[in-house]
Order: C-alpha cells, then sequence, then structure tokens
C-alpha cells in the first residue's frame, strides 16, 4: 500500500485518480482550496484518510499546506495536480500581486516540492498545450505583457514539466515525471473535449504506485502510460535552472539540493 496526496482533488482529475487509488488499496490524503471544497471532496471520496485545505494562490497559504503535509509523515507519492484553466478573461492577482494561473499553476508545485518532505515519487500534471509555452520564461507573472489567457495556461504547463525534469536531474533518489491526460470533458476541458475522460487519470496513478518498470523511471513525459515527444528546451538545463531560480525569487523558498 502507497500514500499518496493528491492537490486539486475536491473534483475533476485530481477525484477521479484519487478513486482509482482508493479501489486498488491505496491510502489517499486530498487537498481542496477551501473547507467546503475539503468537505465536498471526503463525500466524493468517503474512503480517503482525510482531506487539506490550502488556497494555492497565496503564497503563505501554500507554505502552510506544506506544513500539513508534513505533520501526517512521509508520503509515498506526490501528485501535482491543481490547476486553473485557460478561460481566464483578465489578469485576476493574488494576494501577492502575482498572476492567479502562474501562481496556482506553476509557482505552488514549485513551493510545495521544496517543502514538502521528499516522497518516493513526484507526478506533476503537464499538457499537450505546453509545446505552445514561451520557452523564454520571461515576465513569468504577466506583469507586461497583454494578458492571455490561453497563453498563461499553456506557459504554466511548460513550467510543470521544466519542474519535473530539474527535480528528475537534482533529486536522483526520486522518480519524478510529468504527463499529459489529454483534452477531456472536465470543468476545465468543457463538455465538447474529444479525449478519452475514462483513461485521463490512469497515468497519474500508473507513474504514482506502479512497479512496472516502465512507470518506475525518472525524468519522464507520458501520456496514456506511453512517453511522448515533448517541447525541446524540456531538456534544457539552463532553462530548468532559471525556472527554479525566478521561483525561489517569487517565493523565497530554496528548493534544496
Amino acid at each position: 500500500m502507497s500514500r499518496v496526496f493528491i492537490t486539486g482533488s475536491a473534483d475533476g482529475l485530481g477525484q477521479m485518480a484519487a478513486r482509482l487509488l482508493v479501489e486498488m488499496g491505496h491510502q489517499v490524503v486530498l487537498h481542496a482550496r477551501s473547507a467546503a471544497r475539503a468537505e465536498q471532496a471526503l463525500r466524493a471520496v468517503p474512503q480517503a484518510q482525510t482531506a487539506l485545505v490550502g488556497d494555492l494562490s497565496s503564497i503563505a497559504a501554500t507554505k502552510a499546506l506544506a506544513e500539513q503535509v508534513n505533520r501526517l509523515g512521509r508520503f509515498d507519492a506526490v501528485i501535482h495536480n491543481a490547476a486553473l484553466g485557460y478561460r481566464e478573461p483578465r489578469r485576476v492577482a493574488t494576494v501577492d500581486g502575482l498572476s492567479q494561473v502562474f501562481a496556482v499553476n506553476t509557482l505552488a508545485p514549485y513551493v510545495l516540492t521544496a517543502l514538502i518532505d521528499k516522497p518516493k515519487r513526484l507526478v506533476y500534471l503537464s499538457s499537450g498545450l505546453h509545446r505552445s509555452g514561451d520557452a523564454s520564461l520571461d515576465d513569468l507573472a504577466w506583469e507586461r505583457r497583454p494578458w492571455q489567457g490561453a497563453a498563461a495556461y499553456s506557459d504554466s504547463k511548460l513550467h510543470d514539466a521544466l519542474l519535473a525534469f530539474a527535480v528528475a536531474r537534482r533529486w536522483p533518489q526520486v522518480l519524478s515525471n510529468a504527463l499529459e491526460p489529454g483534452w477531456v470533458a472536465t470543468r476545465m476541458g468543457g463538455a465538447g473535449a474529444p479525449d478519452d475522460l475514462q483513461a485521463a487519470p490512469k497515468t497519474q496513478v500508473w507513474l504514482a504506485v506502479s512497479d512496472e518498470p516502465a512507470a518506475t523511471v525518472s525524468g519522464g513525459y507520458f501520456y496514456h502510460m506511453k512517453p511522448r515527444d515533448t517541447h525541446p528546451v524540456l531538456r534544457d538545463v539552463a532553462v530548468q535552472e532559471r525556472l527554479i531560480e525566478a521561483c525561489e525569487g517569487f517565493s523565497g523558498v530554496r528548493l534544496p539540493d
């Protein structure tokens, strides 16, 4: 049995992954941005151990969430699932003055990765849209650029995969991988999304708990449990390190060696 923490698991793919894991006999801790959403998560997955509360748009709240996770003891896997979508019509500023999409999709996974006691496995949800992300890493918080919700989302999914690869390189004792679940009919994806919804949560579950040789790798990028080509910049160590340095600057949190 593995112990797995899943961010953003009150609904959507996070909740679906949680259900699969508990059905397989694993211990799952859920996460939601508010107490009401946490109660919703536990009603949907009553076999879960508990649901933690933390607003990932706030750096302070994200740090506090990491402390809550650590108080529960070390986890075998953490699935970084939480994300905002690409339909934001304007730049929404967080309490820290950052773009909400950047704060939740990029900075929060970085902060949680840095502060949660190292698990055996880390799984980051990216997207096929990462291939159109801005590899320059310029203006990460969208302070100077005219707002484009789809571009901000694509950038953040590029960042998630960069973070997965950077962690795989820096922490050889941890299996760190990224994946794209496909364009599926969740609240984020929309009712007309064409990909297989039932297949969408399986890869993150597989990477989190499977002992199959294909799943026990690090620095991989997957779609439906198969390796998939990525934006070539993901393998660029200099770009990985620029993202890590920028996230440290925004959050004041250093990624341990």
